[in-house]
């Protein structure tokens, strides 16, 4: 009898609708801004801060597994204001209302930040900041578009790297200097737990 209600669930089992984008007829409504890639999907995306034509720091930010575009950090007005600060978020592929891309790779990603950056006229230059696993795209930024980065000032990563406790900085020397050694760094049990990685 058993077997017989589990085969039955099998067969009734109802299959999940196939989802259907955003702004496509019969799919969810688009709520937010967005910008047509060239390989024809769409992008959606939030702006805060000053006007971007007066703004001294234009940043992008890459969000995290569980976010969207709607991630924005959150200073206080007047810092934004005082520090002439232009942000933009956006939901990445196959997340929030962005299509998904079917040949999505790491040069993809990078890609994705710097066309809707020339399609909203961010200039040559602008900042990229990745929350989480966005740390993904701005390491793809780094390494495809490394000419359209602001320079990070060196002496702040110097003083950052020094204000981290000792396990810390000697989990991020392994890293850099011994990779293969860093899984075996993260799952072993009689060091403590280190908390960049």
């Amino acid at each position: 009898m058993a077997t017989f209600l589990g085969w039955l669930w099998k067969v009734v089992q109802l299959k999940p609708q196939k989802s259907k984008l955003c702004g496509s007829v019969g799919g969810p409504r688009v709520t937010a801004q967005r910008i047509r890639l060239k390989d024809g999907r769409w992008l959606a995306y939030s702006e805060t801060g000053v006007p971007k034509d007066i703004a001294k720091f234009k940043i992008i930010l890459a969000h995290g597994f569980t976010g969207s575009r709607l991630d924005l950090l959150r200073p206080s007005p007047e810092m934004i204001e005082e520090m002439g600060v232009y942000m933009v978020c956006y939901d990445r592929a196959g997340q929030g209302e962005s299509d998904l891309n079917p040949r999505k790779w790491l040069g993809s990603e990078a890609l994705d930040v710097e066309e809707p950056a020339d399609g909203l006229e961010l200039g040559n230059k602008f900042y990229v900041v990745g929350t989480s696993m966005g740390g993904y795209v701005a390491w793809a930024c780094l390494k495809y578009i490394p000419h359209r980065w602001r320079s990070f000032p060196k002496e702040l990563s110097k003083e950052a790297y020094y204000k981290q406790a000792v396990g810390d900085k000697w989990v991020l020397r392994v890293a850099y200097y011994a990779p293969w050694l860093l899984n075996w760094w993260v799952n072993q049990s009689w060091l403590p737990s280190p908390t960049v990685i």
